[in-house]
């Protein structure tokens, strides 16, 4: 099984983006960020290095992701417009530096941290602004510029699972 393939069974969250142009762009990120970041598979990479926990990557990426869906369709319910291709691939991505950060690049958990490394590897792959945004604007590194609708709604996601599990484990 090759890459792409792996990415397409590891993340069925992928089946919610409508484009297919964007489906395939997501899973090309991520073959390339697991390629050049020396992974060979995503199991076992760890969600965070602050914390202690077993909770992995994919893990974390898909309650990130699944989190994101459910609050946008409760927005959607109330008149606020969320385009939801963009939400999944911002989701799906918001982390996929860390496959650089983790590796043995180590200049990059030192000097380019994920937020910044995903969203050049998402720039140089070709995804649209908006998720090269998402992805950019997910964590505190974000915290002073404007973040469009899906990069808040990605930004809080990612700190509810961040922080939900910090506390659970008294961290």
């Amino acid at each position: 099984m090759g890459f792409a393939d792996y990415i397409e069974e590891t993340f069925l969250e992928l089946r919610e983006i409508k484009s297919e142009d964007l489906r395939n762009k997501v899973v090309e990120v991520y073959c390339k960020a697991m390629v050049e970041g020396g992974w060979d598979s995503l199991d076992g990479v760890p969600f965070t290095k602050v914390i202690k926990t077993d909770i992995a990557y994919i893990t974390h990426v898909k309650v990130v992701t699944n989190c994101a869906i459910q609050a946008a369709k409760t927005l959607e319910e109330y008149g606020i417009k969320i385009n939801k291709d963009y939400l999944v691939a911002g989701g799906l991505l918001h982390d996929v530096g860390k496959l650089f950060e983790y590796s043995d690049l180590q200049k990059h958990e030192k000097l380019v941290r994920h937020p910044f490394s995903g969203a050049g590897l998402a720039m140089a792959c070709g995804l649209p602004a908006e998720v090269v945004h998402i992805i950019a604007m997910h964590a505190k590194e974000g915290d002073l510029g404007k973040r469009i609708p899906e990069a808040v709604i990605i930004h809080h996601c990612d700190f509810i699972h961040f922080e939900t599990v910090k506390a659970i484990t008294g961290q």
